[in-house]
């Protein structure tokens, strides 16, 4: 660890096998917390690279408990969180609407950390019980076509540094390691970012990964589509600012994207719109995302399509069906 930190203070940059042996030395007890602590202001003051984040992400992923999902080809959509939006759970809405429109979805997800409701939370409410039992999985998935991966029955190595990150009390590079360490390996993402920084950075992670990949963010700083204003979407392919007027949506506005004061009331605003008596701005936002992540899926289809298949599985009531499938297959 002291070569280590030495070549950080000296601005080097670490290569990706040698962050990926650092986490398996942080879970093995090998360093001290005052020496994890260095290491993580070290990365987050310097800026990490690329091949840094790959390493870490590897460590985590070896270290972890993995799930072999690879004959089905899933997507998953998450944010990285972060942007103080307390938006009511637009992903966690938009998964179900895509497995109601035919695709298979596995979301990665955990409890809130800057949000009234995180998706574990919103899970929770519904009385589902968190598995990492493999058959369980893949029976929900080929049944509702949704599974979910509650955080902590996987990426065993964050329970390591939570204790620093805790007293540390800013955020680090581990903050970025959520959407990159589903245990699933998706062949596909949607990711909200709450910059562009992180847009690029992410991209390129994506691109070395060999996922297929959609990244969003608002340019007034939310980390998913919301419809306030402006939004950018990269994918391997395209790199476009839209306007909501372009997907014929109408512009919404901060305060119709709350996400609730409590958990309960997170959860009902959720199945609100799930049920399709929502406000028409959450159905909207909640169409716009899955609209987005059916196209990472079928690049050759025109986003109004996608739309479309996405508006269809809400409103007939198909995107209600696996959420009410999948409660019933994990409680």
């Amino acid at each position: 660890m002291k070569q280590t930190l030495t070549r950080l203070v000296n601005g080097e940059v670490l290569d990706r096998r040698q962050t990926c042996h650092l986490v398996h030395g942080i879970v093995d007890g090998e360093y001290n917390d005052v020496q994890v602590s260095a290491l993580l202001t070290g990365l987050i003051m310097r800026g990490i690279k690329v091949d840094e984040l790959l390493g870490l992400r590897d460590g985590l992923i070896e270290t972890g408990r993995p799930v072999d999902f690879s004959p089905y080809r899933v997507i998953d959509i998450v944010g990285t969180g972060g942007d103080n939006k307390n938006t009511f759970n637009i992903s966690t809405c938009a998964c179900f609407v895509v497995a109601g429109a035919g695709y298979m979805v596995a979301k990665h997800g955990n409890y809130a950390a800057t949000s009234t409701s995180g998706a574990s939370n919103v899970m929770e409410r519904h009385g589902v019980k968190f598995t990492a039992d493999a058959d369980r999985l893949r029976r929900s998935l080929e049944t509702c076509n949704f599974v979910y991966l509650h955080a902590p029955l996987f990426a065993t190595g964050m329970k390591s540094v939570a204790p620093v990150r805790k007293m540390l009390q800013i955020p680090t590079c581990f903050n970025l390691l959520g959407p990159l360490v589903n245990p699933c390996r998706p062949a596909y993402q949607l990711l909200g970012v709450a910059n562009l920084n992180q847009m690029r950075l992410y991209s390129s992670v994506y691109e070395r990964l060999g996922t297929g990949y959609g990244i969003l963010n608002s340019i007034d700083g939310y980390d998913e589509i919301s419809l306030t204003g402006d939004f950018k979407v990269k994918t391997h392919t395209m790199e476009k600012v839209f306007r909501p007027e372009e997907l014929g949506l109408p512009a919404a506005r901060p305060e119709e994207l709350y996400g609730g004061a409590t958990p309960d009331e997170a959860a009902d605003i959720f199945d609100s719109v799930l049920e399709n008596r929502s406000t028409e701005s959450r159905k909207n936002v909640v169409l716009a995302n899955a609209a987005f992540a059916i196209k990472v899926m079928e690049p050759d289809k025109d986003i109004e399509e996608c739309l479309a298949a996405a508006r269809e599985s809400l409103e007939s009531g198909r995107a209600l069906g696996c959420l009410k499938q999948f409660v019933e297959l994990n409680n």
